[in-house]
């Protein structure tokens, strides 16, 4: 792979915001004086037997850090107002020493660079190249052909861009390096996030408008096919509301098989009580029976229908323990 095509270069990729306060307050400190922060905390980090708190930053930045090393902490969780904690900005630091948002004066301190400054003030031109190397304006551009994906849908092109354009290659990598800047995006107010799903919003279109021709599939295009797949989709819905009940109850099955369930059977159309489906899940050496009552309704599913489900399991069932779990 050429220099030229290697992109996705942070994969601890930061939000924006955090770049911005990494970036405002390393001016002044030297490049090794930054870092020390990131090795100190490093050190500080504890084990999985014995965990260390890291969610105020208030409490433990005086408690566990001194000299140039809290100086720096004490700057980005002020210049940040208090939304950029220390302990998570690393990935912000790697941006701005990757990308040269810093440049080192003769006296070794590092001060905003004319590209950092164009960064700070939100230069568009800037802003897009940077997003472009890093892989945001693709993921903004697969984003923009579905009007809604779950991580997973976006993942096997992501992986593909990956494997021609980046070094990222792990598949735990290449995962995390998309969750990340999907939290970007998200932060931008490019996507939004809906439970699991995301979608470009009216910012991330308008945003992926005013890039060349070539780089951005066009407008009437990403409007057609977004038109098609809300088309489907109502059509799914409409297909849905129509079929057989207990064609829908197997419909749900091979559902539940296809996410990886177990044992998965209908129960007969008479004497289930209200379970319609059961299924076993598997989490690490443990299975639990999974109870399914199949019901379809046009909007929320309400307290008295759950409540329907649960009256005829006994309460030293293990079943009826495990849904109460469920519908905490």
């Amino acid at each position: 792979m050429s220099e030229r095509t290697h992109k996705v270069r942070t994969p601890i990729f930061p939000t924006y915001a955090d770049v911005e306060a990494v970036l405002l307050s390393g001016e002044g400190f030297s490049k090794s004086e930054v870092y020390g922060l990131f090795q100190a905390i490093r050190m500080l980090a504890g084990t999985p037997q014995n965990p260390v708190d890291w969610t105020d930053p208030e409490v433990w930045i005086p408690e566990r850090l001194s000299g140039i090393t809290r100086q720096v902490a004490e700057k980005i969780w002020n210049r940040s107002k208090g939304k950029s904690n220390p302990r998570h900005v690393y990935g912000a630091y790697m941006l701005c020493t990757g990308h040269l948002l810093w440049e080192s004066q003769s006296d070794g301190k590092l001060r905003i660079s004319s590209k950092g400054r164009l960064f700070l003030d939100g230069d568009s031109q800037t802003l897009k190249e940077l997003d472009d190397l890093e892989g945001l304006l693709e993921l903004l551009k697969m984003t923009s052909l579905a009007s809604s994906a779950q991580r997973a849908d976006l993942l096997p092109e992501w992986t593909r861009y990956l494997e021609e354009h980046s070094r990222l290659a792990s598949v735990a990598t290449v995962k995390d390096a998309l969750r990340r800047r999907l939290v970007n995006l998200c932060d931008r107010g490019l996507i939004v996030r809906r439970g699991n799903s995301y979608s470009i919003t009216a910012e991330g279109l308008s945003w992926l408008s005013e890039l060349p021709d070539s780089k951005v599939p066009g407008t009437e295009l990403v409007q057609a096919v977004r038109a098609y797949n809300e088309a489907q989709l109502e059509l799914l819905r409409q297909h849905l509301g129509s079929i057989d009940p207990y064609r829908f109850e197997h419909l749900v099955r091979e559902l539940l098989e296809a996410m990886g369930y177990e044992d998965v059977t209908v129960t007969k159309v008479s004497g289930d009580k209200g379970v319609d489906v059961l299924a076993t899940a598997q989490f690490g050496i443990t299975s639990v029976r999974e109870v399914v009552q199949v019901k379809r309704h046009q909007g929320s599913v309400w307290r008295p229908v759950l409540d329907q489900l649960r009256s005829p399991l006994p309460p030293g069932d293990p079943w009826h323990h495990h849904f109460l779990r469920h519908l905490q």
